[in-house]
Parts: C-alpha cells; structure tokens; sequence
C-alpha cells in the first residue's frame, strides 16, 4: 500500500470559465510543479481522474440538470432556462465543454476514493476537486458539479462508509452540508469566515441538521480579520471532539486555501501556518479512527501565484511524511514562473513575520471565535456531561 496518491492530469485544466474568471485551475499545475521541484512527487504517485458517469453524478444532482450543463456545454441552453440552473451567470458562466471538464473533476475526487477505500493508498489528494456550492439542480459559486457530496453518496453507496466532511474553506460548504442535513451517517463540519459580508451567507452555529441528521452539522462562522491562532484554536479543538463524537469510517478534507491574508476575495487574516496545522490534524485523527483513511480535495483559493501552489503542497508534503521541508523555495520553480506571474513570487515556504500591520479588535475577534466555538460544540459536550452523569 502506498502511503498516498496524488491525481491529476492536464486535463483537469480545462474547466475553465474565461481568462478574467477568480477560479483559475492553472494553480494546480503551480501545485504539482512546486511539489516535483522540491523532489517530493515521482511519476508513480500520480493517477489519472476520470470522467464521472452521469449515474454517479445523479447521486447528488437531479437528471435535468445533468442535461441542461450538456446543453449549456453546446451553447444550446436558453438564456431564461440556464439562469433557472444558476449557469451563465457572473459567478458561474457556461463554457464550452463544461459538462465533461466538470465531471473530470468529479471522476477525479471518485478516483481518490477508490484508492484509498480499496486500499492502494492509505490517502489520496484530487485538488481538482472541492466544488462545495453547487446544489441538486443548480450551480452557484463557481461550482457546477458537487465532487464532495457525490463522493460522500458514492462512499455511502459501494462502501457503506460513515464521512466525516471536514471544510476549512473561507466560504461556508453550503452544497454539502444541504445534500446531508437530514443523515446520520454523513457528519459535516465546516469553519469559514461569517457570513454577514461573504457569499453564501449561510452556515450559521444553529444550522445543525434537521430530522434524524440533526446535531450532525457543524459550523463554526469566524469574524473577518481572524488570524492564525484564533483559526487554529476553533479548528484543532472542534475536529478533535466531532471526530470522537462520530467515529468515522473515512475523513474527506476540503482545503480551499482563501483564509489567507492575501487572498482577494475574502477577509481573513491566516498566514501559511495555518496550511501546515490544518493537514497534520487531519493526518493524525484519520490514522487514529480510520485507519489511516484521508482523501483531500481543493476548493478555493484565488491568490494562485502567492498562496495556493504553497498551501496545497503542503497537504501532500504532510500525507507523505515530507512535512520537514521549509526554507527557501526552489528557485527554478521561481525562475519558471516569475515571468507569468502578476506579482512577485514567495522565496520561502512559510510567509514573513509582521506581513500585515497588527489587527485592532484582535481581543474582541479572539473572544467571539471563543463564543462561537462553545456554541458550536454545545450538543457534543452536553451530551456527553450527560453521559457522565
């Protein structure tokens, strides 16, 4: 069995909106180029995705909708029927080709989960993946095929596996957390940055499931400017009690690199530390209650020349047993790039210290993170005071 699998193919590239769109998946050709410079990735780590079939993404989506993307795809759709699917907006316009590049990505993510949970990996990494917003029969938020929640029924369905969903994108993973609101066997835990000022505006401490699923939705919304250890606390403490809460068969990660201080479009104030922490927890808890079993995707991120190559590295750096490498970058990955790039390229792996000028609510932000992660865990904890007693 090999410690990890790591999927991708250029052709994951081509779910792309236009030049100008925030979502470019050119950052996971910096990814993967970062990790082969630094020696860390051989060819014989790397799968290939497929192309999802339309039965398996009709787990998650409704047939219609499988068939307007197709019809959108060929510029076919009319303009009234694709605003009635969320396509051809602003956020998520349609594209040629776009069914198949979006259920590449989805195939991608089913690849992942077949490695690992038919145990040729012990993880897997698909960061072609991650399309959190995207809902039964809509798109939204630059996702047009749910790769998460189709994975969760797919685990569901072949390996009659408990998901504990772990997303740690700055955006709330709406798409996920509805399409298993009323399951007990799916748990999902979200942190994001609150939605008072950030799409999708959802994912409020008190939505926790309805139904046989309730208290199995987690969410904790952190107020804009957070930093590293106000994120870290939340994170590393919550995970640690819902994963002992729920006990899963397999932990699947969504790792959207746009908590970071430099990330465009989002108010949070992480720094590369955060993208070391968050891969090594989930590591540690999935070898302690799932045998070891971990599949990670991407999401977000939209500084992809600063911050993602560097983030998403590390998820794999981490999976295996690499984690030690810090320091400089390797310059010919900077030399290669630099002349693409709209900014100047980070040398070093971890982010300069006083990179930004000291937050002024800092106390306030740290002690509402604290509020809310108290309220978040309320069910876990009094529960089990009640178990006790």
């Amino acid at each position: 069995m090999k410690k990890a699998v790591f999927v991708y193919s250029d052709e994951m590239l081509k779910y792309k909106f236009n030049d100008n769109h925030p979502f470019n998946q050119l950052r996971l050709k910096l990814t993967l180029d970062l990790l082969q410079m630094s020696n860390a990735i051989s060819d014989e780590d790397i799968i290939k995705p497929r192309i999802a079939t339309d039965e398996e993404l009709c787990l998650i989506h409704d047939p219609n909708y499988v068939d307007a993307v197709k019809l959108a795809s060929e510029g076919l759709l009319s303009e009234e029927r694709a605003e009635n699917y969320g396509l051809g907006t602003e956020d998520t316009p349609a594209f040629p080709n776009m069914h198949e590049a979006s259920a590449m990505l989805v195939g991608g993510t089913l690849a992942a989960v077949d490695a690992v949970m038919t145990g040729k990996a012990e993880h897997a990494l698909s960061l072609g993946g991650g399309l959190h917003h995207s809902f039964r029969g809509k798109a939204s938020g630059f996702c047009v095929y749910n790769d998460n929640s189709i994975a969760i029924k797919y685990l569901q369905k072949h390996y009659n596996a408990r998901v504990l969903y772990v997303d740690t994108d700055a955006h709330h993973g709406d798409g996920v957390q509805w399409s298993f609101y009323d399951d007990d066997q799916a748990c999902t835990f979200s942190i994001h940055e609150t939605g008072r000022y950030l799409f999708p505006g959802t994912g409020n401490i008190n939505e926790r499931g309805q139904g046989k699923g309730y208290g199995y939705s987690f969410n904790i919304p952190i107020d804009a400017f957070t930093e590293d250890e106000s994120f870290l606390h939340a994170y590393e403490t919550a995970f640690k009690e819902i994963v002992e809460f729920f006990k899963p068969d397999i932990i699947l990660t969504q790792n959207g690199a746009d908590a970071h201080y430099l990330d465009p479009l989002t108010h949070l104030s992480a720094t590369m530390n955060i993208y070391e922490r968050i891969p090594k927890l989930a590591h540690e808890l999935a070898h302690k209650y799932c045998n070891g079993r971990w599949v990670a995707v991407g999401g977000g991120g939209y500084d992809i020349w600063r911050v993602v190559p560097r983030a998403w590295a590390r998820i794999w750096l981490e999976m295996t047993e690499l984690s030690n490498i810090k320091g400089d970058l390797p310059t010919n990955w900077i030399e290669k790039w630099q002349s693409k790039s709209p900014v100047t390229l980070p040398n070093r792996w971890h982010d300069p210290t006083h990179m930004y000028e000291p937050i002024p609510r800092k106390a306030e932000i740290t002690e509402k993170n604290a509020q809310m992660l108290e309220k978040a865990l309320y069910p876990i904890r009094s529960s089990r005071k009640t178990v006790d007693k």
